[in-house]
């Protein structure tokens, strides 16, 4: 693996995800796998799963994040990905393994994401003092994060 190859792998990575921002989703994925044919990272893995996910591919999703922590177990976002991606499904005692690895994992930004949906998940499992419990966790790590403000402002509604 020369330089220039490691190099070029993180640009066409960057192309990759301009062209997911932008929703043009099949020339993301073209470009997510020529990154990894180049150099296979986490980060490709990972986003190469998001841009399934945007296309309702799930099972396909979270088998790309399932790559990208074989690569890089230290990298938060597949873990806290595939929880979110089991959240949608209702699959929600699936999703807390997922998202505890990913509060714990040594390189993960933002750090919140990971509380917010744990939050989710033990909501949806009416385990509501859990729940709240988890937005607060992510709004002491990010106070300005909307989503665990209204979460937990309107939890607190249903329950009093």
């Amino acid at each position: 693996m020369t330089m220039e190859t490691l190099t070029r792998a993180w640009e066409i990575l960057q192309d990759a995800y301009q062209a997911q921002m932008e929703g043009d989703y099949e020339r993301a994925i073209e470009l997510y796998q020529s990154s990894l044919a180049l150099h296979p990272t986490a980060e490709a893995h990972t986003f190469l799963g998001w841009t399934y996910h945007f296309q309702g591919r799930i099972d396909e999703a979270i088998a790309e994040c399932k790559r990208a922590i074989e690569i890089d177990p230290d990298f938060g976002n597949p873990y806290n990905d595939i929880g979110a991606y089991l959240i949608e499904q209702d699959h929600f005692d699936e999703a807390i393994p997922w998202l505890e690895r990913a509060t714990e994992a040594r390189r993960y930004e933002p750090r919140h994401f990971p509380h917010y949906n744990l939050g989710r998940a033990y909501l949806g499992k009416e385990m509501f003092s859990n729940a709240i419990r988890c937005f607060q966790e992510a709004l002491e790590i990010e106070p300005r994060y909307s989503l665990a403000r209204q979460a937990l402002a309107s939890l607190r509604r249903m329950v009093n």
